[in-house]
C-alpha cells in the first residue's frame, strides 16, 4: 500500500489485525503477558468510539527481506530453532514445540505486529497520529532478540521512514515509557544523532543494560513503587529537556502498562489515571507542535491494562488530540 492512498479510506489510522493474538497449544498462558491484548483493546474500542471491525487499518505481514533491512541473516536464521525462540519468548516448554508451530503461533503474529508498526509510522505522517494495537518490542535489537521482543520493530520502524520518507523524515524521537529499559532499539542507535531516546523506566528490574544506557539522551531510573506525583513530574521536565535538545520529524511512542501499580513485572505504582495523564502529556506535547505521534502499545502484564488502554486513547480523542491533520 502507497502512503498516497492511505488516506482515502475515511478510517481512523488505528492498526490492528486479528492475527495478532499469539497461541501455541494453550503455552502462552505459562507467560503474564496478556496474548491477545490487542484483541481485547480493539474490542473495548470498538464499543467505546462506535467503530467496526472494519475501521482499523490492516497490516500485511512483514516480509523477510524487510526484516534483513536490519536483523542479521546470522539472527533471523537462529529463529528456526524453538531452543532459542522460547528464551526469547520466556516460555520454556517451547523447547519442545517443533519450530513450525512456534513460528504459526508465536513469530508469525509478532511479525503481523512489527508489519503494524510499520504502516502505523506511515500513516502517522498522513494523519498526524497513528496507534497500533501491539508491537514496542524494546528488548529486540538487529541480532539480538528477548524479553518476550523476536522483532526489532521500532528499529525497523525508523529505518523504513529514513529511508521511504527521506524528505519528510530525518530526525527521530524514540520516547520509552514502558517500565523495562528499551534495550534494543538504544544498543541499534548507539552513536546515531538523528535518533533521540527518552528513557524512564524502573532502574531494578530487567533488563539492566548498561551499556545500552549510553544511547539514552534523556533518562530517569525508577525505584520499585514510584507514584503518580513523581512520575509525571520527570516526565514533564524530560518532554521539555528532550525538546529543547533535540526537534524531531516523528516521535514513535513506546506507551507500556507496565508501569500500572500491581503489574508482576514492572513494580511501579502508577494508577489509571496516572498512566490516561501520561499518555495526554505526550500527545498534547507533541500534537500542539506539529510533530507526528506514533504509539505502540509495549508491554502491560494485567488484566486491567486493556481498560485503561482503551480509556486512554478515548480520552485522547475526547480531548481533540486524535484529531485529523
Amino acid at each position: 500500500m502507497q502512503c498516497e492512498d492511505l488516506k482515502t479510506q475515511n478510517k481512523l489510522p488505528i492498526v490492528y489485525s486479528k492475527k495478532y493474538s499469539v497461541h501455541f497449544a494453550g503455552l502462552e498462558k505459562l507467560h503474564p503477558f496478556d496474548a491477545a491484548k490487542g484483541k481485547h483493546v480493539q474490542q473495548l474500542l470498538c464499543t467505546e468510539l462506535s467503530l467496526e471491525s472494519g475501521d482499523f487499518y490492516n497490516p500485511v505481514e512483514i516480509t523477510k527481506e524487510q526484516l534483513l533491512k536490519v536483523h542479521t541473516p546470522k539472527y533471523l536464521k537462529s529463529l528456526k530453532w524453538s531452543f532459542n525462540v522460547a528464551c526469547i519468548a520466556e516460555v520454556p516448554p517451547l523447547i519442545f514445540m517443533p519450530n513450525f508451530t512456534v513460528q504459526s503461533g508465536y513469530l508469525r503474529p509478532m511479525r503481523f505486529q512489527a508489519a503494524g508498526s510499520i504502516l502505523a509510522g506511515k500513516l502517522a505522517l498522513e494523519y498526524g497520529w497513528a496507534i497500533n494495537l501491539g508491537g514496542g518490542f524494546h528488548h529486540c535489537c538487529s541480532y539480538k532478540g528477548g524479553g518476550f521482543c523476536p522483532y526489532a520493530d521500532i528499529t525497523l520502524l525508523i529505518v523504513r521512514l529514513f529511508e521511504l520518507e527521506a524528505s519528510r523524515v530525518q530526525r527521530a524521537m524514540i520516547i520509552d515509557l514502558d517500565a523495562h529499559q528499551g534495550n534494543g532499539h538504544e544498543r541499534d542507535f548507539q552513536n546515531v544523532d538523528t535518533v533521540y531516546i527518552l528513557d524512564m523506566y524502573n532502574a531494578y528490574i530487567y533488563p539492566k543494560d548498561h551499556e545500552a544506557k549510553s544511547s539514552i539522551r534523556c533518562g530517569v531510573e525508577l525505584k520499585h513503587f514510584t507514584e503518580d506525583g513523581y512520575y509525571l513530574r520527570q516526565l514533564n521536565r524530560c518532554l521539555m529537556q528532550s525538546l529543547a535538545e533535540f526537534k524531531p520529524d516523528v516521535v514513535i511512542y513506546n506507551a507500556g502498562t507496565d508501569v500500572l501499580r500491581g503489574d508482576p513485572l514492572g513494580n511501579l505504582a502508577i494508577t489509571e489515571e496516572g498512566v490516561i495523564e501520561r499518555d495526554r502529556l505526550v500527545f498534547s506535547t507533541f500534537r500542539a507542535l506539529g510533530i507526528p505521534v506514533v504509539m505502540l502499545l509495549s508491554g502491560g502484564y494485567m488484566k486491567s491494562s486493556k481498560r485503561v488502554i482503551a480509556d486512554s486513547i478515548v480520552n485522547l480523542q475526547r480531548q481533540g488530540w486524535l484529531s485529523l491533520n
